[in-house]
């Protein structure tokens, strides 16, 4: 390590971040800048640890997520920006990441809760480093278009263009194939366009890496939904291999009484209609949900649900309140989570510092269950009673949820944003190719090897191991372009 005193002597320190009132005005990143040298100080802060835990991501389990899952060489450019050898720690993150300016803006940071010096003190500040890399290479013009200098001639087709389909075409190009990414949406992007919003992960930033790519050779088909739009069998006729990347898009419900009342919505349907508000797409179909004036209740914590606080506030919204079934979050590691797991702890994200600021309070609340939507004459909604509960053992040695008698409350509401994860692929898209699903209505198929039971046929990301993070999508896509490449070729030099 360049400083081996580094992490004694330096706190660490993010960016200041833009003030929370002031960002509630536009639709901008929220995050602010730091100066060269003190990200080069940040740096220094990594002790280059003989087992560098960090990098070290490799799990079926999400209870068990610990390291970098795409197993960035972090040391090694921490080190690198440490000496101002930016060019050469870009060198050494493409390597690993295909994406680094999305996974330094919105994945979480399994990395950062498996840093050693965690253990004891704050961990390095890794996700900051790594996007300060990619954004200051696209600054200086260092990441431009790398087409192939030749063709296997093989066509693969790549279904869904999220995080883990463009990890897939762009590994699949690289190693010479002819790649069409099919997406049903009017962009490119997957949830990386219309899943996460502005001020989390600017639009021009997709794309810019899609012009890239185009540029170096895939071909992106938009506005076309296999299976509806274009037979699942034509692309296994028209293609050598085909990678399923639909993501888990089906979301969970909530059924109780008054679910069919107007203004009761899945998050993704109002937060995608407001990108594509937002960017012009479709706005003029109506689709547009606005928050304005209205006493907002999220149902669900997660990004989702901070991504939804987050956008009504913009919208203006009269007030918002956030519900949570689960118990919160202790504010240090439980023996049951520990180090270098993922850490599952109490955190206040940049929708929940909004709501703080605007309204005076944290706007979760946890252990809170919905019995039932009570709407108005006109079939609107209008209030939700709800009851706290309390997680304890039944006969059968389960967990479940016992109400609290007393407990029951009724909270007005004039929009519900149902934001409690997500369930598998939609559109019986794995049904028309043939492929067998896992109990939980995923694509089957290995870990590490990606085909399903359909010969040509791979999945990969959310639509195989359920939603999950943006990283792990990707290294996903990586995973599964090795093996349509051995598939199609009998071996592959693509990394694993």
């Amino acid at each position: 390590m360049g400083n081996p005193t580094g992490f004694l002597k330096i706190d660490r320190a993010l960016p200041v971040d833009l003030d929370p009132i002031a960002r509630l005005g536009h639709w901008n990143e929220v995050h602010g800048q730091m100066a060269e040298g003190d990200i080069r100080s940040q740096a220094s802060r990594c002790m280059d640890c003989g087992v560098p835990f960090c990098h070290a991501g490799d799990s079926e389990s999400l209870s068990e997520i610990a390291g970098c899952p795409i197993n960035n060489l972090i040391p090694e450019w921490n080190d690198l920006v440490y000496r101002g050898r930016w060019k050469d720690a870009l060198a050494r993150l493409l390597k690993t990441n295909n994406f680094p300016e999305f996974t330094g803006r919105v994945c979480p940071a399994p990395c950062e809760g498996s840093c050693v010096l965690s253990i004891n003190a704050p961990a390095v500040t890794i996700k900051y480093n790594e996007v300060s890399i990619i954004d200051r290479a696209f600054e200086m013009g260092w990441v431009t278009a790398q087409p192939p200098t030749s063709r296997t001639g093989k066509k693969v087709a790549v279904v869904g263009s999220g995080p883990a389909g463009l990890a897939c075409a762009d590994q699949l190009n690289k190693a010479g194939h002819f790649v069409s990414v099919f997406e049903r949406a009017d962009r490119i992007g997957g949830l990386l366009m219309y899943g996460i919003p502005n001020m989390k992960l600017q639009k021009e930033v997709v794309q810019r890496r899609v012009d890239l790519l185009t540029e170096e050779g895939i071909e992106f088909i938009p506005n076309t939904e296999i299976g509806k739009d274009f037979p699942a069998s034509h692309l296994t006729d028209l293609f050598d291999s085909v990678v399923i990347c639909t993501g888990s898009t089906v979301p969970r419900d909530l059924p109780v009484e008054g679910r069919d009342l107007q203004g009761v919505l899945y998050a993704m349907e109002y937060l995608t209609a407001n990108t594509k508000n937002l960017l012009g797409s479709e706005s003029e179909n109506g689709s547009f949900i606005s928050a304005e004036g209205k006493k907002v209740v999220v149902i669900g914590g997660g990004d989702t649900g901070t991504d939804c606080v987050g956008t009504a506030l913009r919208h203006g919204c009269e007030s918002v309140i956030q519900l949570e079934i689960m118990p919160q979050p202790p504010e240090t590691r439980s023996e049951q989570n520990p180090w270098p797991q993922y850490p599952k702890i109490l955190k206040v994200d940049y929708g929940q510092e909004e709501a703080i600021a605007l309204q005076g309070e944290d706007p979760r609340s946890y252990l809170v269950m919905t019995k039932k939507f009570v709407g108005d004459e006109n079939g609107r909604v209008k209030e939700i009673h709800t009851v706290n509960i309390e997680w304890k053992t039944n006969a059968q040695g389960r967990m479940i949820p016992f109400e609290v008698p007393g407990s029951e409350k009724v909270i007005p509401a004039d929009l519900v944003l149902l934001a409690m994860g997500f369930l598998g692929p939609e559109g019986g898209i794995l049904d028309q190719f043939g492929v067998e699903k896992d109990e939980r209505s995923n694509a089957k198929a290995e870990y590490g090897k990606y085909e399903t039971n359909v010969e040509g046929v791979f999945a990969a990301g959310d639509a195989r191991r359920g939603q999950s993070l943006i990283v792990w999508a990707i290294g996903e896509g990586r995973g599964a372009a090795r093996s349509v490449d051995e598939f199609l070729m009998g071996k592959s030099y693509l990394p694993r």
